[in-house]
């Protein structure tokens, strides 16, 4: 059996996290779990520890200081997904918005499928957004409507967080030459896979807007997305 690892930054994620954590272990064809916690103060770290002890083998955590962004959250998960020999990584969110059951959609993408990464994607057939303003809507769309014109990448959900990698992608990419911290990290981390010539699919999901805790969003993480495509679109891969 392949081994599987779904990769969760948290902070602040004590409503969210047994249960998010309970779906995805309710899964056929045994998914691991890694948290990386980036010291919640809400005790969110304490939970999964506890969790632990029933799940031996097959949960896992890294406790960091400070909030030191998402991008280095899935970084230092890849890292340790490599040193341990997962097959197929998976990012994915503690709050519910991405439905643990899509899980499998992604790993048949593939696994069976032809995929290289597989994509969790609101966009590829209409808009599957449940929950959100509609400003905030639009922003992400057409967010990724600017990704797709500046690199011709022929994605339409560049900043989705909802994906599988092949170990082959992640062995293939310089992971410590990855410049985006932020979300513009989902966009490059896609555009280096694309360039490289691996395979990617989008899965349509529906994304469905937290209904516990509190949203990390902030302006700054679009001004990152918006002058690092520019950049990625002249780098040399």
């Amino acid at each position: 059996m392949d081994k599987k690892l779904v990769i969760i930054p948290t902070y602040n994620e004590k409503e969210n996290i047994r249960e998010i954590i309970s779906a995805v272990f309710a899964l056929p064809g045994q998914f691991h779990v890694l948290v990386i916690d980036d010291g919640s103060p809400d005790g969110t770290a304490a939970i999964v520890k506890q969790m632990q002890e029933s799940a031996p083998g097959t949960l896992h955590i890294i406790e960091r200081s400070g909030k030191l962004g998402l991008g280095t959250a899935y970084l230092t998960g890849f890292h340790w997904a490599l040193e341990q020999g997962y097959d197929y990584v998976f990012e994915m969110d503690a709050d519910f918005s991405h439905n643990p059951q899509d899980l499998l959609r992604l790993h048949k993408a593939a696994s069976e499928e032809g995929a290289d990464v597989a994509v969790g994607s609101r966009y590829c057939n209409g808009v599957s957004v449940i929950d959100w303003p509609i400003g905030r809507i639009i922003m992400s769309y057409f967010a990724s409507a600017y990704v797709r014109g500046v690199l011709r990448m022929h994605v339409y959900d560049t900043t989705a967080g909802f994906v599988c990698y092949r170990r082959k992608v992640l062995e293939s990419i310089n992971l410590d030459a990855v410049k985006m911290k932020g979300y513009g990290f989902q966009i490059e981390m896609k555009y280096t896979a694309y360039r490289k010539g691996f395979t990617i699919k989008e899965v349509p999901i529906v994304f469905t807007n937290r209904q516990k805790g509190t949203s990390k969003m902030s302006g700054g993480i679009f001004g990152e997305a918006f002058w690092g495509v520019i950049g990625l679109r002249f780098r040399r891969f």
